[in-house]
């Protein structure tokens, strides 16, 4: 049955009154505050990286060795004299191991809170977990000098037995201060930090995905596989980064386990070596005006390190997002 009046319809916005909510005071605010923080970090990173770079000039122009090879730092003598090819090669090294040691080790134990694990015991573990990620970094360095090297030396009496025809774990007796029990204890610090966000990635797994490959008869770890990994891998590379980057610039910690000598070993148990922060810690108050400017100096390419590992950690998740689960 007809009726006489004409359905209704929407009135036409008026082009004159802009869209409710576009132009709010509150998110001009919001944007500008958010367009404000990120130029002030850009510039505080500008800054940072200009200052060093200035600071470094000045040492390496003063510097009768050559920076990047010299296996000596004598920066306070007259002339001075030192390189970094020491230095790289300890912080390179002792990161590396920590980071063979703790990925796999925090990755299994975010898996067993996130799927294995009930929740009355899941619980407890996480807290105990972050509270790992709250212990200072020197009380990490003495726990590390008063007992974990004096319990290591069984270990590297077994490798050497079993290992030592390599070379890099040949030992000769002594105290266990060398860059393969800087590695353990970095390992050990980081663990909580890539095991924490780890842990929340993989609970956002989708549960639907989850209970799908249940029900077409995978198994716990079948659907860990297939499901879980594919879609957190993004997340355990940007907690494994997280990680990298605090064992790149452990200072402390590092300082009290380690022996440093300007020399490098074949073996990873030999005493001896250095990295950037311990080295800046160390012989900073010392350290006269191109003293001072040789550690700022070294300071810089620990600088360009990071960001190195930063950008290529993006480079990897960019090239690995479109297989992740993340997007199914």
């Amino acid at each position: 049955m007809a009726t006489d009046n004409p359905p209704a319809t929407a009135e036409p916005a008026d082009p004159a009154v802009p869209l409710k909510g576009a132009t709010r005071k509150g998110d001009r605010i919001f944007l500008g505050l958010s367009r404000g923080s990120g130029i002030t970090l850009l510039a505080i990173m500008a800054a940072i990286a200009v200052f060093l770079t200035w600071r470094a000039a000045l040492a390496i122009s003063a510097d009768e060795a050559n920076f990047l090879t010299a296996f000596e730092w004598d920066a306070n003598a007259t002339p001075p004299r030192f390189g970094i090819a020491v230095l790289a090669f300890g912080t390179v090294v002792s990161s590396l191991i920590a980071m063979i040691v703790a990925v796999p080790v925090a990755v299994g134990i975010a898996l067993f809170i996130s799927h294995y694990a009930p929740r009355k015991l899941a619980t407890p573990l996480g807290y105990v977990i972050d509270l790992l990620a709250a212990v200072p970094s020197i009380v990490y360095g003495l726990w590390g000098a008063l007992f974990l090297v004096p319990h290591l030396s069984g270990l590297y009496e077994w490798l050497d037995d079993y290992f030592g025809w390599s070379g890099i774990f040949s030992y000769e007796g002594g105290a266990a201060r060398s860059l393969f029990t800087a590695g353990i204890l970095l390992a050990i610090m980081i663990l909580p930090i890539i095991t924490n966000v780890s842990r929340e990635v993989f609970r956002q797994a989708p549960r639907m995905h989850e209970e799908a490959a249940l029900a077409l008869g995978a198994t716990r770890w079948e659907v860990i596989r297939m499901s879980v990994l594919p879609f957190g891998r993004s997340g355990v590379i940007s907690a494994s980064m997280l990680g990298l980057g605090r064992a790149l610039g452990e200072t402390m910690a590092v300082a009290t386990v380690l022996s440093p000598s300007f020399l490098i070993h074949a073996s990873l148990l030999q005493p001896g070596g250095g990295t950037f922060a311990q080295n800046i810690a160390a012989g900073f108050k010392e350290a006269g005006a191109t003293g001072r400017d040789a550690l700022i100096a070294s300071g810089l390419v620990l600088f360009v390190i990071t960001l190195l590992v930063n950008g290529a950690a993006r480079l990897i998740i960019a090239r690995r997002k479109e297989y992740s689960g993340a997007n199914a």
